[in-house]
């Protein structure tokens, strides 16, 4: 089993315990920095959101049935207070747990149900070449994305598309997708940019990201730009644990040389993986 997959067996038999983050990690026999962006890669939601789902879908199936007291079944899904439990209940289905206890069916109501791993792993994943990457200062565009929202990130590629070749002080014709600041939640912000001089000037409608000396494990993804997720999933689930390395918690980014054809996706990328030295 992969530790994803520890993990999703870990959630479905103590999520009406107090778990957290920890020990679905210790579980999966990985750090919760690991597990978090393992799970995102595998599932694309986040352990935590998954957890939360989970027990809230439990609670609509005691509501739908009459459960009496809506306080002890948000005690039993985690949730020290009613006005708590209810915000969390709504913001995932829309509805109030007094509208889904009165209707007594769940019939407009989407529950979150156990995960069944069946993405299937790369059959064959080149070994990666492991580089000292240099300080690099990234300059573009920067969004931040839930994992449902992060559907949205070719969007951004297009509207960053007219600045390429328009920013002073730009190195080169790569282009980079950097990957920081991401939280437990599955929550991460996304920077589609190009390298510049150290002392480049960033315009005011565009941020930047500096890249600190960093250990890289780097893949070679020469497949068509969407089947990405399925790469990064077969290099968090399988080869980095059987690797014997650790990933830094630092930016991961994917690199876009002139080869990459945006316009048909075509030409592949690369995806930079920082590790622990």
């Amino acid at each position: 089993m992969t530790p994803v997959e520890k993990a999703l067996w870990f959630i479905e038999g103590h999520f009406a315990d107090s778990i957290e983050l920890d020990d679905i990690a210790a579980a999966g026999g990985v750090s919760r920095f690991y597990l978090t962006r393992a799970f995102v890669a595998a599932t694309g939601q986040s352990a935590v959101r998954y957890l939360r789902g989970r027990r809230l879908s439990e609670a609509a199936r005691a509501l739908a049935a009459g459960a009496p007291d809506i306080l002890a079944v948000a005690l039993d899904a985690g949730y020290g207070s009613h006005e708590a439990f209810t915000r969390a209940f709504r913001d995932l289905f829309g509805t109030t747990p007094e509208q889904v206890r009165a209707q007594g069916h769940l019939d407009n109501v989407t529950l979150v149900e156990p995960i069944i791993m069946n993405q299937t792993l790369l059959p064959h994943l080149e070994e990666p070449r492991l580089v000292d990457g240099p300080p690099m200062v990234i300059v573009g565009l920067d969004m931040r994305y839930s994992c449902e929202s992060s559907k949205a990130v070719p969007s951004q590629w297009q509207r960053f598309a007219p600045h390429i070749g328009n920013i002073a002080g730009q190195r080169d014709a790569v282009a980079y997708g950097v990957c920081h600041d991401a939280d437990d939640d599955g929550n991460f912000n996304y920077l589609t940019g190009v390298e510049v001089d150290d002392a480049a000037r960033v315009p005011s409608d565009l941020a930047k990201v500096q890249l600190k000396p960093q250990r890289y494990a780097v893949f070679a993804h020469r497949e068509h730009v969407s089947t990405i997720r399925r790469t990064v999933h077969t290099i968090w689930s399988r080869w980095l644990p059987q690797s014997g390395h650790e990933v830094a918690d630092a930016p991961n980014f994917e690199r876009y040389g002139p080869e990459f054809d945006a316009r048909t996706g075509l030409g592949g990328l690369e995806i930079w993986l920082p590790l622990k030295t």
